[in-house]
């Protein structure tokens, strides 16, 4: 493993280029380019508006549109980490099967994009706590432990799904419905404390739901995060991340035969 992460730090190079040419492949044929990464959690937040305020008469959570700014955006985030994570692998298979390289690597490409892009959420978030007069107080000062947490979660997950999509090739397909599932089951567009105490589990437990609410928390209502809830989150996560690591080391081989 120690010779396999010199190989990793040796490569540090390749990382940048990836993350560079994720950036400009991600909005290569569009004529916005990154305006999306603003305008979309404004169209979304517009969509969810209608749905839940006007057409379901519910979201009567004070500045309900910044509620539901963050969530849509710290989603977005999570979601299309989890879905370019899980193809990374395969989407340079070309350049996989003919030089070596530790195939660790582009899953955290593909994670460290993203984060790149959801930088640029926060300009949204920082509009609306503006339109809103909502100041965020000294929890502020949690945020980036929150973004390391959820960095560390997302790399995990990405990880695993990287190598495990190699060799099932339906996992992308299923990953869909189960991300859309994560999303109706998570306080995205409701308040966790609306669901009855039989389905209270489904917030408690669910890792997602923790962030979620944590960014709310600092952000909007001047709480102290779960700090608890995202200790467990991150030491599973670094966890699984140092078992990965190894795993890949060990198994890399593999990669290259299913190729």
């Amino acid at each position: 493993m120690k010779t396999y992460l010199q190989e990793m730090l040796s490569r540090k190079d390749l990382l940048y280029y990836l993350v560079r040419s994720g950036l400009k492949a991600e909005h290569r044929n569009s004529y916005l380019g990154y305006l999306w990464w603003l305008l979309d959690p404004l169209l979304n937040v517009m969509v969810f508006y209608f749905l839940v305020v006007i057409i379901l008469n519910r979201g009567d959570t004070e500045n309900f549109p910044l509620f539901l700014v963050i969530g849509l955006i710290v989603w977005r985030c999570i979601s299309s980490t989890l879905s370019s994570s899980s193809k990374s692998i395969m989407q340079y298979s070309s350049i996989v099967s003919q030089v070596y390289l530790p195939k660790s690597l582009f899953p955290i490409a593909f994670t460290l994009t993203q984060l790149f892009n959801f930088a640029f959420g926060f300009v949204v978030i920082a509009a609306f706590l503006a339109v809103f007069r909502v100041m965020p107080g000294w929890e502020a000062v949690f945020l980036p432990v929150l973004v390391i947490v959820q960095t560390t979660f997302l790399l995990a997950i990405g990880m695993i799904l990287a190598y495990v999509t190699v060799f099932v090739r339906d996992l992308e397909n299923v990953l869909q419905y189960v991300t859309r599932v994560f999303f109706y089951a998570s306080p995205i567009i409701w308040e966790g404390g609306r669901l009855p105490p039989e389905y209270s589990w489904a917030v408690t437990y669910n890792p997602v739901a923790v962030i979620v609410t944590a960014y709310r928390d600092i952000l909007m209502y001047g709480n102290l995060p779960n700090f608890l809830g995202l200790l467990i989150i991150f030491a599973i996560s670094a966890a699984a991340i140092i078992f990965m690591v190894r795993y890949y080391s060990n198994n890399e081989y593999k990669i290259i035969k299913s190729l």
